[in-house]
């Protein structure tokens, strides 16, 4: 989700006055240049395979909905969906990198934009979504239903439903970020179609006829499928790109490994607070308890929530302490940025990683909760106690956690960071 909120000084929040007054004329010694740039690399080489793994995953979607469309029974939408999301779990683990890598933040928008005025996209029930907005002029477009669209003031021949229409003429059109028109939300909702339960049990219930030239539900079914077909291939070409940049002389890594070992951990540390705190703890995971909103859900559709958390906060362990387990078990491991503050300050290394630790227990309970019944949009939910609390759990969890990444900083002797603030979290009054 795109957000443009920030924490200006990254140490504000957690009165670590002492330790920065310490640090902060503190530069990385030659000694410790060296150490930097294998910590870079290791950043670098997790990014790598965290994006290959992503494509992998996206091509077996891509299988799976290539079968489907043409067959489209019940067995080969719920392999479809299958593949979806298993192909999140390692996406999501990258997600880390999308903040201070600007190669990263200029291209995700592309594949995980979020939230999403699915109207644009497909037939929805208007009680439920409502009929038009006062933001959005495409906010019921429907492009499946409409070759002709009027964008901007101009036609748009929608003819014919391609890669090149989604991307150029579609996403993200008027100049407005809800206009998702590719990526993995706009393939969820044509899998899964809209939630209409609110905060009740239940995702949304697509079904396969809509697919079926023989017995089409709803209509327009071979121009949803074309939908659904080029959303696929554009995700696999997006993917395709992205792993390159991190390949080895990809403009990613090039720029970050060989570029100023300070800046470099800077961008690392960047990424791990912005996710934890403005991103993860407060846009997506707060507000939704505070609106007890189910819109707020990240994977709305499917109600598959639950998992993007846990597998965003996993992407942050994984980049401190250097570790990434690929989807086909092997791991990818190296100097990590954990033993760089081991060796400087101990006790400080110590807490981050006890602190990961307890975030990621209070995402396996979320985890947990969510496979025994209770989806993550009914923990949202008014009057729920314990789902919201289970919630709020992991919010103050990642905010302590962001603590200690603020404390890691100090130790670094980088700069006061930028990173991704919420009101959710630093002006609760402001949310309506």
């Amino acid at each position: 989700m795109k957000n443009t909120k920030f924490s200006q000084l990254f140490m504000s929040m957690v009165g670590v006055s002492a330790l920065i007054g310490c640090a902060s004329t503190a530069t990385v010694s030659m000694a410790d240049s060296s150490s930097a740039k294998q910590v870079l690399t290791t950043y670098a080489d997790i990014a790598h395979a965290g994006y290959e793994d992503s494509l992998m995953t996206a091509k077996t979607l891509q299988v799976a909905i290539n079968a489907f469309v043409a067959k489209p029974t019940i067995g080969n939408l719920a392999i479809a969906k299958n593949a979806w999301v298993k192909a999140r779990e390692p996406y999501q683990q990258t997600e880390v990198y999308r903040f201070g890598n600007a190669v990263v933040d200029d291209w995700e928008g592309k594949v995980n934009a979020w939230p999403l005025d699915e109207g644009l996209i497909d037939y929805v029930d208007a009680g439920y979504y409502g009929t038009e907005s006062d933001e959005n002029g495409l906010f019921t477009a429907n492009v499946v239903a409409n070759a002709k669209l009027s964008v901007g003031g101009a036609e748009i021949d929608a003819t014919t439903i391609d890669p090149t229409l989604l991307a150029e003429s579609l996403h993200e059109a008027d100049e407005v970020e809800s206009n998702v028109a590719t990526g993995y939300h706009a393939i969820e909702f044509l899998l899964w179609g809209q939630d209409l339960h609110g905060t009740d049990a239940g995702a949304g219930e697509r079904m396969p006829s809509d697919y079926d030239l023989e017995n089409c539900t709803n209509g327009n079914c071979d121009r949803r499928a074309q939908y659904l077909s080029a959303a696929t291939d554009l995700l696999v070409s997006d993917l395709e790109w992205m792993t390159a940049q991190w390949a080895t002389g990809g403009e990613a890594r090039t720029g970050l490994v060989d570029g100023d070992a300070n800046e470099g951990l800077s961008t690392i540390l960047t990424g791990m607070g912005s996710l934890s705190y403005g991103e993860l703890a407060g846009e997506r995971m707060k507000l939704g308890v505070m609106l007890h909103d189910p819109e707020e859900e990240h994977d709305c559709f499917s109600d598959n929530t639950h998992n993007s958390h846990y597998y965003d906060a996993k992407g942050i362990q994984n980049i401190y302490k250097g570790q990434y387990t690929r989807i086909d078990g092997s791991q990818v491991d190296g100097m990590s940025l954990s033993a760089m503050v081991a060796a400087a300050a101990p006790d400080v290394d110590q807490e981050l990683n006890m602190n990961l630790d307890a975030t990621m227990s209070k995402m396996s309970d979320l985890v947990a909760a969510a496979d025994a019944g209770e989806a993550y949009d009914t923990m949202l939910g008014a009057g729920n106690d314990a789902g919201n609390e289970r919630v709020m759990a992991a919010v103050n969890a990642l905010v302590d956690q962001t603590r200690s990444i603020e404390k890691v900083v100090a130790v670094l002797g980088l700069s006061a960071l930028e990173v991704e603030g919420s009101d959710s979290l630093d002006n609760p009054g402001a949310v309506e």
